[in-house]
């Protein structure tokens, strides 16, 4: 779905251009300017100024498909156009459920949300869910890496906070999945995610990320947070013009640093309120820039990333509303990942346990439509209307019968009861009942089958990290 003609896409990415050689991106890490230098850029200062055949070199070499390797084959997945992955809520500070209250996140909240993740097929890549703030920041690079290594097969993220950090990280997963360096290079085998400090700024360590990451051929989904009227221009096309502009100026770094290193187009633009200057999500104007955002992409060739999420502050009919409409947004715009899908709420200062579960019954039903459906002779069934008399009911045909188990998709958190059964099971709510979801899934404890020698190795190395010190993340 477009929200703008062809034309004006090409005019916002032609201003884009023009942004980039006459007003420039600030560029804070001398490395990184120095890369932009040698390529021919004009570097004044902390000021690059990018000329657009720079950028028309990086579009072309970036890869327009790639695949993402999992822990498992069966979890590994292609990224590309036309492709739907999900991932939950990511990188907020606090977390949230019934049980326990709100709270800063620890790292056994990131652990269970990790097997929550884990559980629910439908999240084909991990996120970096919450902060884990009881882990000292120099070892907890650790104790993320170790996390879904070892509670997930799924695709893993890793922060990109120095250099030293992310060459730890990649050394774990290369010794845990036994990869050489060359099979690590071959295809991306994690990720990061690269925010951009809009307008028109690129900090340490979101550069020192991006040539890491492109040195070692794994994936950056470059994302700029542009809030209209904050970060950015008031106006839709105004604030995708800013965001694509500042995604030219990382996707360019990149390419100038390792030729077809894999790279997601992203985008993660909404308004504000304007009575308050708070951020806010699912709004019209969030989906129109994700309609955009999607035709930037496509006008690029590239996989890309888009958001839902929701400003409430509990999970609750608008927490609700905001997701689904956000979400609409994403899928209307043939989003390749769609991050913050579940459980976030406050606008990212929280992911909430219920949320998760209530959301993720939405992604489920998202999913079977994706799956589509069958019209042969056996579906479209005239035996099964001969079967039944006019005035008659189906309940009990051969067609039913054999599918009655099968046919539709089965809630795990929604009610379909009438009202006098949902009050005697004890009337509870929506968020009540996904509280017995999470809780009974991380009762279960079920986790991917691991190699005990690698888990060995692994926490030796982690171990031996943490007595030299760790590695204290830059800034």
């Amino acid at each position: 779905m477009d929200v703008f003609s062809t034309d004006e896409i090409a005019n916002m990415h032609d201003t884009a251009l023009r942004t980039l050689e006459e007003l420039g991106m600030k560029v804070l890490l001398p490395e990184a300017r120095s890369v932009f230098a040698k390529a021919g850029a004009r570097v004044d200062g902390e000021m690059v100024f990018i000329g657009r055949d720079l950028v028309a070199a990086a579009i072309a070499s970036a890869p327009k498909a790639f695949d993402c390797i999992a822990g498992t084959p069966q979890r590994d997945f292609r990224m590309e156009l036309g492709a739907l992955t999900f991932q939950p809520g990511a990188g907020a500070p606090n977390c949230t459920d019934l049980k326990r209250g709100r709270r800063a996140g620890t790292g056994r909240d990131f652990r269970e949300l990790i097997q929550l993740t884990q559980h629910f097929d439908v999240f084909q890549m991990v996120s970096p869910l919450v902060e884990p703030q009881d882990i000292p920041t120099h070892l907890r690079h650790y104790f993320t890496v170790e996390a879904q290594l070892t509670l997930t097969d799924k695709f893993p993220f890793f922060f990109a906070r120095g250099t030293p950090q992310v060459m730890d990280s990649f050394e774990m997963l290369q010794d845990f999945r036994g990869l050489s360096d060359k099979a690590f290079a071959a295809d991306a085998h994690c990720y990061t995610i690269i925010n951009t400090n809009s307008p028109r700024t690129l900090d340490i360590p979101m550069a020192q990320g991006l040539i890491d990451f492109a040195k070692a051929r794994q994936l950056s989904i470059i994302t700029p947070f542009t809030l209209m009227g904050a970060m950015a221009p008031i106006t839709v096309a105004g604030a995708i013009t800013l965001s694509h502009t500042e995604v030219l100026a990382a996707l360019t770094l990149t390419q100038l640093v390792s030729p077809g290193a894999p790279v997601c187009y992203g985008t993660f633009t909404s308004n504000v309120d304007m009575k308050s200057g708070a951020p806010a999500f699912g709004t019209p104007a969030h989906f129109q820039a994700s309609l955009a955002a999607g035709q930037m992409a496509r006008f690029l060739g590239l996989p890309w990333r888009s958001a839902a999420g929701s400003a409430s502050n509990l999970n609750d009919v608008q927490a609700a509303n905001e997701n689904q409409f956000g979400l609409w947004g994403c899928l209307m715009a043939g989003a390749s990942v769609i991050i913050h899908s579940a459980g976030w709420l406050e606008g990212g200062l929280s992911v909430s346990y219920e949320k998760l579960i209530c959301d993720v019954e939405v992604l489920n039903m998202v999913a079977e439509l994706c799956a589509g459906r069958r019209a042969g002779t056996e579906e479209i069934g005239f035996d099964a209307i001969a079967e039944v008399d006019p005035s008659g009911h189906f309940f009990a045909t051969t067609q039913t019968m054999a599918r009655y188990n099968t046919e539709f998709y089965e809630p795990i958190v929604h009610d379909y009861a009438n009202f006098g059964t949902w009050r005697d099971r004890g009337s509870t709510d929506a968020s009540t009942r996904a509280t017995a979801v999470w809780t009974k899934i991380l009762e279960d404890n079920v986790r991917p089958a691991v190699d005990p020698d690698k888990a060995v190795g692994l926490k030796a190395y982690i171990a031996r990290r943490t007595s030299e010190g760790g590695a204290p993340p830059e800034s």
